[in-house]
């Protein structure tokens, strides 16, 4: 919203830049005694042939001098440092401007995507093994991106791309056939499957052949054995129980779950036209597709027994997504470790001439340690994310009973603020880093911490109340003018109250820069700086004072910050409790 004010004003100076260019250009400096708004002149330097300070002081003085009739304004003054020129804004004249469309409900959303469906590939746990720690972050990252894209106007359908076809069935079949106990299996379904699952593999490396029984079982599942189907059945149903009980609680849905057997009668079709490409080859008895043009290993289509593999149900996936699902954009959140698969199967769209090869993305997220452990089913290194879920509730119900022992509705703000530290400590990382995740510090009421932003919002909430304020109020309030333009100017025009407001504008470009970069990181670091703004008023200002107008005004401000920090969390998957 500033820069955007700012690349307007400016444009009659650079005539050379869209105005597109100038708001790519500009920028928030860090210390507001380089301005409000900085404009580096390095793009100009190239295309007048001088040097970018001579520019910067040439731009300076243009904008001081009116003469010839295009200076800026006389509420911003130009000031050059170096080659950057840093515009100043007259706070009593831009206050007033600043305030209002924070208060509007809608403030940080935009049609920028408006026409544009997008297919969000997200979580996509395997069935009959538990929900870890480690598929936390897909599934976050997946649905903070998906509320963040459906913020910006674009249609967002999110799938739940469920595993629940391939070799391992084949390896709990045999494992169940050998070891299993069924009693044991109705009681425990998920920990009684790891205990078979880990079984099987430490018994493959003292007796190689369990894997070719493995891949029978599979070979059986693909081609409709009923004793194959029927344990399948049972592996996936109480599968799903366990999947939708945690994601209750991480407040995240689909709009489809669709496992991988869900593209079996398409994957006939693709094989089919890789043969009509010609595209298919033998190699050691199984199917390939050869992508040495692309500078990657052969990807493998069509197994020796003439099983399926992951590949070949991920070119149905991306197919059916586009041509059925009618996807304009094809986003995966899936671990850095499937790169080299996604390339693959990005490589085969290409050679089949297919449109959507150029619309996928493989949105790669690093791996997510526990205090230092890595996680590994095959070993049975698995921290039970429901177990996690409950330390945390109950560490912040602690936490919230020390501070506030009279709450209403503790246990509901426990369950809101100890997942919320779990979810707020994962996505403030850039995605491609490795987490390691501590539950104490995530707990943490202070520092960079969800609770940390919880709080702050609550304590803004606690403000309007006590100042009898609701944010549906305010934006009638502001518009209505109970408070002059002129009192507003003068009471929000002091540096903790001007900063606070010149932060909350960049909310917009804030969550077009998440989506730029499909990194949530970049909304959890606004709301962060925003509570520390907004704490910095509340600590160098009285909010609340005898002056009925300063009040109003201050109040307005205190709103402006309890609805963004709220926006933002609920983009986050965050809940904001009104009272901690």
């Amino acid at each position: 919203m500033l820069l955007q004010w700012t690349a307007a004003q400016l444009q009659p100076h650079v005539p050379t830049l869209t105005y597109e260019d100038i708001v790519s250009l500009l920028e928030l400096p860090p210390n507001p005694e380089l301005g409000d708004v900085a404009f580096p002149c390095f793009a100009l330097s190239r295309e007048l042939k001088r040097a970018p300070a001579a520019i910067a002081a040439e731009l300076a003085k243009q904008i001081g001098d009116d003469s010839a009739g295009t200076s800026v304004s006389p509420t911003i003054r130009a000031e050059a440092k170096g080659p950057y020129l840093n515009l100043f804004l007259v706070r009593e004249e831009w206050a007033p401007k600043l305030l209002a469309p924070l208060l509007l409900a809608d403030f940080g959303q935009s049609q920028i995507g408006a026409g544009q469906r997008v297919i969000m590939d997200m979580s996509s746990p395997n069935i009959a093994k538990p929900f870890g720690v480690g598929h936390l972050r897909s599934t976050m990252i997946g649905n903070a991106l998906a509320q963040m894209y459906r913020s910006c106007g674009y249609e967002v359908v999110t799938v739940n791309h469920i595993g629940d076809w391939g070799t391992q069935f084949g390896k709990l079949m045999e494992a169940y056939m050998r070891w299993g106990d069924e009693a044991k299996l109705k009681e425990e379904p998920i920990r009684e499957s790891l205990r078979l699952y880990v079984k099987f593999h430490e018994e493959a490396e003292k007796d190689p052949t369990l894997e070719d029984k493995a891949r029978h079982w599979f070979w059986k599942l693909e081609n409709d054995d009923e004793e194959a189907h029927r344990l399948w059945r049972y592996f996936v149903s109480f599968s799903m129980e366990e999947f939708d009980r945690v994601y209750s609680r991480l407040g995240v849905q689909f709009d489809y779950t669709l496992g991988e057997s869900f593209y079996n009668d398409k994957m006939a079709a693709v094989v089919s036209r890789l043969q009509e490409l010609e595209l298919l080859e033998e190699s050691n008895g199984a199917q390939v597709v050869r992508l040495e043009e692309e500078g990657l290993p052969p990807c493998l289509i069509l197994k020796s027994d003439g099983t399926t593999i992951y590949p070949t149900r991920d070119l149905a996936t991306a197919l059916y997504r586009k041509k059925e699902m009618g996807g304009d954009l094809l986003l995966y959140v899936v671990g850095a470790e499937q790169k080299l698969h996604f390339q693959q199967v990005f490589a085969v769209l290409k050679c089949m001439g297919e449109e959507v090869a150029d619309q996928c993305r493989h949105l790669a997220f690093g791996l997510m340690k526990f205090e230092g452990r890595k996680m590994s089913t095959r070993r049975g290194q698995v921290i039970f994310l429901d177990e996690v879920l409950d330390e945390a509730v109950s560490k912040a119900a602690a936490i919230i009973a020390e501070k506030n022992p009279d709450l209403a509705d503790a246990q509901e703000t426990a369950e809101a603020v100890g997942i919320g530290a779990i979810v707020f400590g994962d996505l403030l990382h850039h995605r491609m880093l490795e987490v390691d995740f501590s539950l104490d510090e995530a707990l943490r009421f202070e520092g960079e911490t969800g609770p940390y932003v919880q709080y702050t919002a609550a304590r803004a909430f606690k403000l309007l109340a006590k100042g009898k304020l609701t944010l549906a109020e305010t934006e009638s309030r502001s518009l209505s003018g109970a408070v002059t333009g002129s009192e507003l100017a003068g009471y929000l025009s002091g540096p903790a109250a001007w900063e606070c407001m010149k932060l909350l504008a960049a909310y917009p470009e804030a969550i077009a820069g998440a989506l730029r970069q499909n990194e949530p990181a970049v909304v959890a670091r606004f709301l962060l700086d925003a509570a520390k703004r907004f704490n910095r008023f509340y600590h160098q200002e009285r909010i609340l004072t005898e002056d009925s107008a300063e009040t109003e005004a201050k109040l307005l401000l205190t709103a402006a910050v309890a609805g963004v920090l709220r926006s933002g969390l609920a983009l986050l998957g965050l809940r904001t409790p009104e009272q901690i």
